[in-house]
């Protein structure tokens, strides 16, 4: 009986640091310097035709000296570099699998309203 509670509580508890896991939490790095389109595109923020641009970027100047550099891409700024910044290197093996997704940070334009104002 003692067994069976303790392999019930190991169970909650698994269950319960699965769900407080980020949205986001996949593993592995992308190697922008060597790999496709389609890998590209799992990471976050990036889809098809932002992956075709690196590709096509990567093509035409050579291989990317740092990770950095993907902001000279067109259509990838500092922000969306933030969040694939965790996921991408210049060199070694690609190990990311999965499709990263992380959420986009809230903006003030973004926070609900009480309604129109007129001032403070």
């Amino acid at each position: 009986m003692k067994r069976r509670k303790t392999i019930a509580s190991a169970v909650v508890l698994v269950l319960g640091l699965v769900a407080v896991m980020p949205a986001g939490a996949a593993e592995g790095v992308v190697n922008i310097n060597t790999a496709d389109a389609a890998v590209l595109a799992l990471l976050p923020g990036v889809g098809p035709s932002t992956a075709g641009r690196i590709v096509e970027f990567r093509t035409e100047n050579g291989k990317f000296e740092s990770a950095v550099d993907l902001m000279l891409v067109r259509g990838i700024g500092e922000r969306s570099f933030e969040r694939m910044r965790p996921y991408v290197t210049t060199d070694g093996d690609t190990t990311l699998t999965d499709k990263v997704r992380v959420p986009r940070e809230q903006t003030d334009s973004d926070e609900e309203s009480d309604g129109p104002t007129d001032g403070p």
